[in-house]
């Protein structure tokens, strides 16, 4: 069984069943229970023609439901119109997608979780993991999206800023989490850009490239993370660095600053160090400023606490860290970060085991409980 063409085929049979006039909600539960039948009859014989197999099958259930639910009699019209099986169109309808779940009726909150859910495949654990809120409030809140948007028409797509904004969440959960699906969100983000001349587009596509960039360095061969100040930079892929760069310095002359061209800034500087000794770090607490006055994320305050550690001194940075909630995702984890450069090795170790139990992934957890051990062993960095 073909999992990973089931998942590609998905939003472009989800795409067909909404043209054909399937609202949302029900054209995602009739391609579901394809996916279904496909997973069961498949491994006998998997057909010529898959998309247009999942098209037609979905069709069927969508109609099916239809005639069974008393409110939506009026489309039982539309049962002698199913298509019959045979090649289906070869377009591309993911991006098309993502601007009707971000539907005016929709919170941009709610628009995110739905599209994240429906078109990028994401569970509601891992939504809810990007949002730090609980799984329950999560399923809630994509439930209640679904209702909300249940027999809408779409014809009244969304905003740019909400589609970017899922496609950042999406590009972030593929690059860090536990579905790859950055590439995914790369090639949306370029048809967008390639679409509409917006700064904020080509922000989040330079953020995505240069990100991107040094994702073969990120991980150890045994699957360990490898932290920023210790990647291997000849592994970084200097010709996407570049793409990623010209994209930037095109939008940011253009004096519209939004933040994911504030956020792409901060990783061209990383990029652009050749040793980790060498990072503007002034620069990047700078464009942390600049950031914190678009968005006021604890988020990005946080990062820059790190950065001021860095351009300042650690107690500097901890200053920096102490006006902010410990309650935040990775708080603890920085505190001992800064507390270890501060030379407060005891402090460092203890909240490095205490990060690690509050770690949002295996990976993390592990990489935490090394530095702890790192530490309470008395072995170098």
């Amino acid at each position: 069984m073909n999992e990973a063409l089931l998942r590609s085929l998905t939003p472009s049979v989800l795409g067909i069943l909404v043209r054909r006039g399937a609202d949302f909600a029900a054209a995602e539960d009739a391609v579901q229970d394809a996916l279904v039948e496909a997973v069961r009859v498949w491994p006998d014989e998997q057909p010529r023609d898959p998309k247009g197999w999942l098209v037609t099958v979905a069709w069927r259930r969508f109609l099916d439901a239809t005639r069974a639910e008393a409110a939506r009699r009026r489309r039982e019209d539309r049962v002698d119109e199913e298509p019959v099986p045979g090649p289906a169109p070869a377009t591309d309808d993911t991006l098309q997608l993502y601007f009707l779940c971000a539907h005016p009726s929709l919170t941009p909150s709610s628009a995110v979780a739905l599209t994240l859910r429906a078109v990028g495949g994401l569970t509601t654990r891992q939504i809810a993991r990007a949002y730090l809120v609980p799984e329950a409030t999560m399923a809630q809140r994509i439930s209640r999206a679904k209702r909300t948007v249940s027999g809408v028409r779409f014809d009244q797509p969304g905003d740019v800023a909400t589609v970017l904004r899922v496609l950042y969440l999406v590009f972030n959960e593929g690059y860090s989490g536990d579905v790859d699906l950055a590439a995914e969100a790369i090639r949306l983000t370029r048809q967008l850009a390639a679409a509409i001349d917006h700064p904020e587009v080509a922000g989040l596509l330079a953020l995505m490239l240069l990100h991107h960039a040094r994702r073969a360095s990120r991980t150890a061969p045994d699957g360990s993370l490898v932290p920023l100040a210790k990647q291997d930079r000849g592994r970084w892929d200097t010709a996407m660095i570049a793409e990623g760069v010209e994209i930037l310095q095109a939008a940011l002359v253009r004096d519209r600053l939004g933040e994911f061209q504030a956020q792409a800034a901060v990783a061209a500087l990383h990029a652009d160090a050749r040793t980790a000794e060498e990072t503007d770090w002034v620069q990047i607490v700078e464009w942390y400023d600049e950031l914190a006055g678009l968005t006021d994320s604890p988020v990005v305050r946080l990062n820059r606490a790190v950065a001021v550690g860095e351009a300042d001194g650690p107690r500097a940075g901890l200053a920096e860290l102490a006006a902010l909630s410990d309650s935040l995702p990775r708080h603890t984890a920085v505190a001992a970060y800064l507390h270890e450069r501060d030379g407060d090795l005891e402090t460092a170790a203890r909240l490095y085991a205490e990060a690690a139990h509050k770690a949002p992934t295996l990976a993390e957890r592990a990489h935490l409980t090394r530095q702890a051990a790192r530490l309470n062993t008395g072995r170098p960095g």
